[in-house]
């Protein structure tokens, strides 16, 4: 997916991001969908049969939760590829963003389980990333290998410095887009997961 990832909070750069409200947050709220959306935003347009073979999946369930995606704003036509007979898809916006605290508390239960149900599958797909990585990073090029990084660390905050600690980091990040021009010798699409949470104290 997930630009800013979904569920973070917006940066500095907010060009083509799509702020999501409790109706579209229930149309995102399928694990498929999100992982189609991630797709889309990663690799560029495809089309349904496309994503149905890199992400391992029937072109019917595809193609279906594409029509849905595009219902709900988070996906479109791509005109220039659309010819012929096969449909071809595009995000529709760079990144979303949503206040995931305010709809965890929302009175209505679906859109409160839509958002567990968005969290809940962005954590897994940022665990499998990076154990996908793990598991082949030997494949890579030297350079790259020595390129990467996995850390934690604990910092005693509070509310108000975490999120301004949130904001500087997705700056920076955002400072790097567009350095490096598409097709460049040696490049490669750099993934970042960043998360901040609170730990409890004994």
């Amino acid at each position: 997916m997930p630009a800013p990832e979904d569920g973070a909070r917006p940066s500095a750069e907010t060009e083509n991001i799509h702020k999501v409200d409790a109706r579209t947050l229930r149309g995102l709220a399928h694990p498929l969908r999100l992982r189609l959306l991630t797709a889309l935003r990663e690799y560029g347009p495809a089309t349904a049969s496309g994503l149905a073979g890199r992400l391992g999946e029937s072109s019917g369930a595809t193609s279906y939760h594409l029509r849905q995606l595009a219902a709900y704003g988070f996906v479109e036509d791509d005109p220039e590829r659309g010819k012929g007979r096969e449909r071809w898809w595009r995000a529709a916006h760079r990144g979303t963003i949503f206040d995931s605290g305010r709809f965890l508390t929302h009175p209505d239960p679906e859109v409160r389980g839509a958002v567990d149900v968005v969290l809940h599958e962005i954590a897994n797909s940022h665990a499998q990333e990076l154990n996908t990585w793990v598991g082949t990073m030997r494949e890579w090029p030297e350079e790259w290998r020595d390129g990467w990084d996995i850390s934690d660390f604990a910092v005693r905050l509070t509310p108000d410095l975490t999120e301004e600690l949130i904001l500087k980091v997705h700056d920076l990040i955002e400072s790097y887009r567009g350095r490096v021009p598409e097709g460049t010798e040696g490049s490669a699409n750099v993934r970042s997961h960043v998360h901040f949470f609170p730990r409890p104290t004994e």
